[in-house]
């Protein structure tokens, strides 16, 4: 199943608002998922991108967003805390229960992983946790800015280099951090627990894996890393770990149930989703799409433009037409594809154009096809196969016009 996204955005627990992304499945939504990352990182590292692209493979979709003051989210990164970071993923749980489904899986990488186990039981509906090198002491992230710690408690706040950017810590941070009990948390999870970790982490060490193993009730499951490093910034790392993650889960979550085709609902339904200035959901049979326009007309650029879904109903009708003749007459070709470019354009200059469609005065649209027939084809046959693209279903629609009739039916 092929990965839709959406753009997301809602109010954090600090009334600033938090940029975030639903990766979907195209076909069935078993259960959705809240992915939290790392100490000062952002909802698209690679481990988040793998793990959700994984995950929404396997039919479950993953919401991962910037916390407070991170990213692409608003607020004050140092007015911020462990404790703000557990009530930015309360209320992102709250959004999804609101607006989709509450998660039922929990994921976790570094901090974030110390902050899905403190917050588990406070969302009765997950049944699953996974945490990738995660601290079990959630104060472990001061190692990042040991020397300053005097002098943060002492001026009260300071600046430091956080990987390379500027972060200003405060005393307040500090404080919030040594209040904080992750191992009682995952003592009392009464979730399904897996814990990932590389041996060779040099940022969390592997001994906080064995503290949060051992402070776990069953059923927990351990995997290890090998050679990975902490940000999992080897594609082939990531990608193992988010096909661990999906395999595991998927004991824990329900499966999927495929729609009762008799029950399926007739045509498309296109329905606003809320978020942004165009984006759409399109929901056709049990397949789930996301239509927007671009940044540039004031959309996400989310998801393909109305005309950008026309052009691709026009192309995989002229796929699916070709190989249709293709088999029939036993032709030997190994792949056909096209390309459909649009514009409008105006009539009086469109050379490719009838003349009828020439005196229409005004603008027309014009798709242009551009098609590859890969195969061991004489230039008759070629031939033949551009005017059998011709008799596409949908090239014959757009030709011929249709009737379009509009009509208000309750919602």
């Amino acid at each position: 199943m092929a990965q839709q996204a959406q753009k997301l955005e809602f109010e954090g627990s600090q009334g600033a608002h938090l940029a975030a992304r639903l990766d979907l499945p195209a076909g069935p939504i078993r259960a959705f998922a809240l992915f939290a990352h790392c100490f000062t990182c952002s909802k698209d590292i690679a481990a988040a991108r793998h793990i959700a692209g994984a995950l929404s493979a396997e039919g479950v979709a993953v919401l991962r967003f910037d916390f407070t003051g991170l990213g692409g989210s608003g607020g004050d990164f140092s007015s911020t805390g462990f404790s703000s970071n557990v009530e930015d993923l309360k209320v992102a749980a709250d959004f999804l229960r609101k607006n989709y489904e509450a998660p039922q899986l929990l994921i976790g990488h570094s901090l974030g992983g110390a902050a899905v186990l403190s917050v588990a039981k406070d969302i009765p509906e997950v049944r699953a946790v996974v945490t990738i090198g995660a601290p079990s002491e959630a104060g472990h992230v001061v190692h990042n800015f040991a020397h300053a710690i005097d002098d943060i408690k002492e001026q009260g706040a300071l600046e430091v280099d956080l990987a390379g950017r500027p972060f200003t810590i405060r005393r307040e941070f500090l404080a919030d951090l040594e209040r904080q009990a992750v191992l009682s948390h995952t003592a009392e999870l009464g979730k399904a627990l897996l814990v990932m970790h590389a041996p060779l982490d040099e940022t969390v060490g592997i001994d906080n894996a064995g503290e949060i193993f051992l402070a776990a009730k069953h059923p927990k499951s351990f995997v290890s890393l090998d050679k990975a490093d902490h940000l999992l910034s080897r594609s082939q790392d990531a990608e193992y770990a988010a096909k661990v993650i999906a395999g595991w889960s998927s004991g824990y979550l329900d499966p999927i149930v495929e729609p009762d085709a008799s029950a399926k609902g007739d045509g498309v339904e296109v329905v606003e989703t809320g978020q942004g200035k165009f984006q759409a959901l399109v929901a056709s049979g049990h397949h789930r799409l996301i239509a927007d326009e671009p940044e540039s007309y004031g959309g996400f650029d989310s998801g393909p433009s109305p005309y950008g879904y026309l052009s691709a109903a026009l192309g995989a009708c002229t796929v699916m037409t070709l190989r249709m003749y293709a088999d029939r007459k036993g032709l030997d070709i190994d792949r056909i594809g096209t390309t459909v470019l649009h514009d409008k354009v105006h009539a009086a200059e469109c050379e490719d154009c009838s003349e009828e469609q020439k005196t229409r005065g005004g603008k027309i649209d014009r798709f242009e096809r551009l098609i590859t027939l890969e195969g061991d084809l004489d230039a008759a046959t070629r031939t033949r196969l551009l005017e059998i693209a011709d008799k596409c279903p949908v090239h014959r629609t757009l030709e011929a016009g249709a009737a379009v009739v509009t009509r208000e039916v309750e919602a």
